[in-house]
């Protein structure tokens, strides 16, 4: 979070005392990931946490649980449409890395699936001495056989990426081949590329990603790649969007120009180069049908409110940009907003969320106008769209609640039809429990949702443990999910938990999210406290046994959680956080996020940041909860020093803390099932040594 300094009157002085105190932070020196003092540093903290949580009885069965979960067979592979069958990505205890494994359709929906082999990770990692994590493809349409394969070192978000032949199964001789970075590339046809890399001097953005982009011709050296577009240094980054029809012939090739996270610039790539289209800067492509374009708005612009779904003629995009006209295929109303726009060979897929419960809406397209069919999925639970292919019709949705084990579902967007092809069993007893969704009205008086997992009968005097989700920022919603390792690890021991959907979150749509930018952040820290006091005011529970998690940005919202109210709780899980948010932008990736938090090296911007700031705003004399703070060394999108330095000033202020860094898993933190059945028993010995015992 940020440092806490009082905000000078005049604004000369405060950017002097900003500049100040980056230079006073005794603990930078923990900002160097691999130092020498740092490392040692983080070896000693772990060497504590674990005498304090793995030696506790709860530990080794809380382990032997999680991994039970996470490894268990009769898990349901998650389905992907390749090449006329389905493949998965499976992981268990005897292949940690993982597998890329395949079948036909018919295949999976068997009970006992024909599983193929197409990449052993664990079997390459030993082969090459390597600590692989597998990070994805990217295959070429329309057959689906040359992939270029994502591989990630440790699970940090630069990869190195390789060409792939999926027929036989092998990384291709003398084939496309990039070294680790943070990249992204698309293929234009079988033997070209267009790709964002790190090209050398002056080529990645402040955000630590590519701006630059070149057209890469197999047999021809990296080198010689010829450039296609530059955009600026101060841009987040720029990316290849190529279009291919059903039958794999080439329909447009776009750029999107990342000015800040949440404005882009799409540029239409021509014989003449780069033409600037005419999205309003706040929209976001999502896919393209028949022609069209799709795309959503962030704001109002033309007529149409933000978080509305149209569509524009890519001919008239081509002949003519400036005289294109959009065409308005769906407008959310004020509860809902749109979570995902997929395209099938003939139909659009539209996830939808209704006061954060999930539908599923198929689009047809006709003359002028759309056409929509809702697909009777399980209401009252969260759908989400796992699988399509624009080579048919077919899709795979999930369904899933608190309470309610996730189901698969093969659909058919063409009839409308869907059928469940596969059930995960119960993976805790929930005969014991209830869910129940309120509303609570914050701070400004605005009314907040959040959902409580709870025990059916509550014990008497509010003294059920409770942890408390929380996000709150990028647009990101929170619907109902089956959470197993809650289940039987909180759930079942008489817990209870809660999810806050909070403002910063998506769940209503851009504004919903747009509530909580910037200088208006406290709004979001505002609703997550005023789901707290509402549940003590409910007597469900009180502030004694009260904990909250949160991850990421979420950190940002437990951190300051902690310091801005820490009579409201007594444990705050705080994971691969952000937290010293008058740096943040000097860190890897965090000058990306400008646009969510403001930038601290802008002197107003500094003003508002500085009164929340975790960091910074740790005071003499109060009683905090002692926080677990916990992150991962390879965390190349948050990091780690954020955590390191937030442990460290607590421990030079005498408070207490727990801390615990991972060595491997990236920000993700779940590259590794047998590493992350042993983070959540570590996570639930924690809370339940401040919130049972």
């Amino acid at each position: 979070m940020r440092r806490s300094f009082v905000a000078p009157l005049l604004t000369g002085l405060l950017t002097a005392s900003t500049a100040m105190a980056a230079e006073e932070d005794p603990f930078l020196w923990l900002e160097e990931v691999q130092g020498q003092r740092a490392l040692e540093w983080v070896r000693a903290q772990n060497a504590k946490t674990e005498a304090a949580l793995e030696k506790d009885p709860r530990f080794a069965p809380f382990q032997a649980e999680a991994l039970r979960i996470f490894t268990a067979t009769d898990r349901i592979p998650t389905p992907v449409f390749r090449a006329g069958g389905v493949d998965t990505f499976w992981q268990d205890q005897a292949n940690p890395r993982g597998r890329w494994q395949r079948t036909t359709l018919e295949g999976y929906a068997s009970p006992t699936i024909p599983w193929e082999t197409v990449l052993d990770v664990d079997a390459l990692s030993k082969a090459e001495g390597a600590n692989w994590v597998f990070k994805g493809g990217d295959c070429l349409p329309p057959a689906d056989l040359r992939c270029m394969v994502f591989l990630s070192n440790g699970g940090k978000d630069a990869v190195e990426a390789r060409e792939f032949d999926a027929t036989t199964k092998q990384f291709l001789e003398g084939g496309f081949r990039l070294t680790e970075g943070k990249q992204s590339l698309d293929w234009l046809d079988a033997d070209t590329l267009l790709v964002g890399r790190d090209w050398g001097g002056d080529t990645l953005t402040e955000s630590g990603y590519p701006f630059v982009l070149k057209r890469w011709k197999r047999g021809t050296p990296l080198e010689q790649a010829v450039e296609v577009y530059r955009g600026e240094r101060t841009d987040v980054s720029a990316r290849p969007i190529v279009m291919h029809d059903v039958e794999g012939k080439l329909q447009a090739v776009l750029i999107s120009r990342a000015v800040t996270f949440f404005e882009s610039e799409y540029f239409l790539l021509g014989d003449a180069g780069p033409v600037r289209l005419p999205f309003p800067r706040k929209s976001s492509i999502q896919t393209h049908l028949d022609g069209q374009l799709v795309f959503t708005l962030e704001e109002d612009w033309g007529g149409f409110k933000q978080g509305a779904l149209l569509s524009y003629a890519l001919a008239d995009l081509k002949a003519d940009a400036s005289k294109a006209k959009p065409t308005l295929i769906f407008q959310p109303g004020p509860r809902q907003a749109i979570e995902a726009v997929v395209a099938t060979r003939s139909r659009l897929l539209v996830n939808l969320y209704e006061d954060v419960k999930g539908a599923l809406d198929v689009y047809t397209p006709g003359k002028g106008r759309w056409s929509r069919k809702r697909l009777a999925m399980p209401k009252n639970a969260s759908v989400s769209i796992i699988g399509s292919s624009k080579g048919h019709d077919r899709l795979f949705a999930r369904s899933e609640g608190f309470l309610a084990p996730t189901s698969l579902w093969l659909g058919d967007a063409s009839t409308n039809t869907v059928k469940q092809v596969k059930s995960l069993p119960a993976r805790f007893d929930a005969s014991k429990h209830r869910v129940e969704q309120f509303w609570v009205k914050s701070k400004d008086g605005t009314k907040v949702p959040y959902f409580l997992v709870r025990p059916a009968k509550l014990k008497p005097g509010a003294v059920t443990p409770t942890v408390v989700y929380g996000y709150g920022g990028f647009q990101v919603s929170k619907p109902p999910v089956y959470l197993p390792e809650m289940g039987k690890l909180w759930l079942e021991r008489g817990g209870a938990y809660v999810v806050a959907n909070i403002r910063g979150g998506g769940e209503f749509g851009p504004r919903w999210h747009q509530a909580a930018l910037r200088e208006n952040r406290q709004r979001s820290f505002d609703d997550f406290a005023a789901v707290l006091e509402d549940l003590a005011r409910r007597k469900v529970t009180s502030p004694a046994h009260i904990g909250i998690y949160g991850r990421s940005n979420g950190g940002v919202l437990t951190s300051v959680a902690m310091t801005q109210h820490p009579e409201l709780l007594n444990a705050a899980v705080i994971e691969s956080p952000l937290i010293d948010m008058m740096r943040y932008t000097k860190l890897p990736a965090g000058a990306s996020w400008a646009g969510e938090y403001g930038d601290p090296a802008v002197p107003g911007d500094a003003a508002f940041i500085s009164k929340y700031s975790a960091y910074q705003n740790l005071k003499a004399g109060v009683r905090y909860p002692k926080p677990y703070i916990t992150t991962n060394t390879k965390d190349d999108r948050v990091h780690p020093g954020h955590a390191r330095k937030f442990a460290a000033k607590l421990e030079a202020m005498g408070l207490p803390y727990l801390y615990y860094e991972n060595t491997d898993g990236g920000h993700s933190n779940d590259s590794d099932p047998v590493l992350n059945a042993r983070r959540w028993a570590l996570h639930h010995v924690y809370l339940s040594q401040q919130l049972m015992d």
